[in-house]
C-alpha cells in the first residue's frame, strides 16, 4: 500500500537509516548482500591503483569568435587591478574505495558531494539557499555478479557499471576496465550534483559564481551571465598549429583570444585561456586556466573583466594544495568543507 506524498513510511526510514555512511559500513553491508565476497582494505582499496577515467590528451583547433587569429591579449596591468566580483564558489568532491571483491570483480563504494560557499564580510560560509549535496552509492557491474538480490539491483543508490555504452560496447571483466567504467559514472554523478547547485544559483542569484569545472553540461548555466566555469586540467587543449605556440607563451596577466567550445554532449559556451602565474622554472601549463562563460555581445570587454577577477582570486595562495598555481582559495575552502562533512 502506498503512502501519502510528503510522509515517509517506516519501511523507507529503516532503509535510509540502514544505508552505509562510511567505507567500513559499506564493506559489512556487501558481506551481507554477497556472502561469498571478500573485504578489501588498506592500499589495495585505493581506486588509483587501477588508473583514472581521463580523456586522451589531444590538441584541437580553436573556433574563434574574437578576432581573426589566436593571439595573446593583455588584460591586466598595475593601473587596472580590480577586486574580484565573485560572490560564491562551487566545487564537488568524490571519495572512492574498493570495499569488496568477488571472483576478481571490484565492488566500489563512492561518496560524491557538492557545495557552494559564499563570501560574507570577507569570510566564507555555506550558501544558505541550498544545503550541500552528499550521496553515497555503490558502483557494481551487474552482469558479472549473478548472486545480487533484486532488492539491491533495484535500489536507486546502486549504479550498474557494466551497461553498454553509446556504441554498444560492454566493459570487459578485467578489473581495470570495470574500475574505469565506475570512475566515469562517479565523475558524472558528481558533476550532476554540481550542475544542479549551479542551476539553483542561476535561478535565485544575480551575483557572479565561480565554478570549478565546465558549465557545458547545463543549458541554464551555459546561458547565464552569473556563472563562470574555470578548468584547471588540460587533457584537451584548444590550441593546435600556430595557436599552440601562442598558448604556451602566454605571460601572467595575458589571456588568449576567445573561442567557442561546442562539445557534442554539451551546450556551447565562450572560452579562453588565462595565465595567472609566470612559468619561469615551471612547465608550460603552470598557472594556466581555461575559462567558460556565456556568449555576450561585448565579448572582449567581458573576457577582460572576468580574467581580472580570476587573477584577483590568486591571493591568498591555496597552499598547501599541490594545485596552488591554479586553484582559487575559495575553491580550496569549499573542498576542505566537503571533506569534513562527507
Amino acid at each position: 500500500m502506498g503512502h501519502r506524498a510528503g510522509v515517509i513510511s517506516s519501511a523507507d526510514r529503516d532503509a535510509e537509516n540502514s544505508w552505509p555512511s562510511s567505507a567500513h559500513e559499506a564493506r559489512r553491508f556487501i558481506l551481507n548482500q554477497l556472502p561469498g565476497s571478500a573485504p578489501v582494505e588498506g592500499i589495495s582499496a585505493e581506486a588509483d591503483r587501477y588508473g583514472r577515467a581521463e580523456e586522451p590528451a589531444v590538441l584541437v583547433e580553436p573556433s574563434l569568435i574574437e578576432g581573426s587569429s589566436f593571439t595573446a591579449i593583455r588584460f591586466d596591468s598595475d593601473s587596472q587591478r580590480t577586486e574580484s566580483a565573485f560572490a560564491g564558489f562551487l566545487d564537488g568532491t568524490q571519495q572512492i574505495r574498493i570495499v569488496n571483491q568477488l571472483d576478481g570483480i571490484p565492488i566500489v563504494w563512492a561518496t560524491v558531494s557538492a557545495a557552494i560557499r559564499v563570501r560574507v564580510d570577507k569570510r566564507l560560509t555555506t550558501w544558505p539557499a541550498r544545503r550541500p549535496s552528499v550521496a553515497g552509492r555503490y558502483y557494481v557491474p551487474f552482469r558479472y555478479l549473478d548472486s545480487l538480490t533484486d532488492e539491491f539491483r533495484n535500489d536507486r543508490r546502486v549504479v550498474d557499471t557494466a551497461k553498454a555504452n553509446e556504441s554498444g560496447k560492454i566493459p570487459s571483466r578485467h578489473p581495470a576496465a570495470l574500475m574505469e567504467s565506475a570512475l566515469q559514472r562517479i565523475q558524472r554523478d558528481r558533476e550532476s550534483l554540481e550542475l544542479d547547485l549551479a542551476e539553483s544559483w542561476c535561478r535565485s542569484e544575480s551575483r557572479p559564481l565561480y565554478i570549478d569545472g565546465s558549465i557545458t553540461g547545463s543549458a541554464i548555466a551555459s546561458d547565464s551571465e552569473n556563472v563562470v566555469g574555470v578548468i584547471k586540467t588540460h587533457r584537451r587543449l584548444y590550441a593546435d598549429g600556430d595557436a599552440f605556440r601562442v598558448l604556451v607563451r602566454l605571460r601572467a596577466g595575458e589571456r588568449s583570444s576567445v573561442f567557442r567550445v561546442d562539445r557534442r554532449k554539451g551546450f556551447p559556451v565562450a572560452s579562453w585561456y588565462v595565465r595567472v602565474r609566470e612559468t619561469a622554472g615551471h612547465d608550460s601549463l603552470f598557472g594556466l586556466l581555461r575559462i567558460e562563460a556565456a556568449e555576450t555581445h561585448d565579448l572582449s570587454s567581458r573576457a577582460d573583466e572576468i580574467s581580472r577577477w580570476i587573477a584577483a582570486e590568486g591571493a591568498p595562495l591555496a597552499l598547501p594544495d599541490s594545485r596552488w598555481d591554479k586553484m582559487a582559495y575559495g575553491i580550496r575552502d569549499t573542498e576542505e568543507f566537503l571533506r569534513a562533512i562527507s
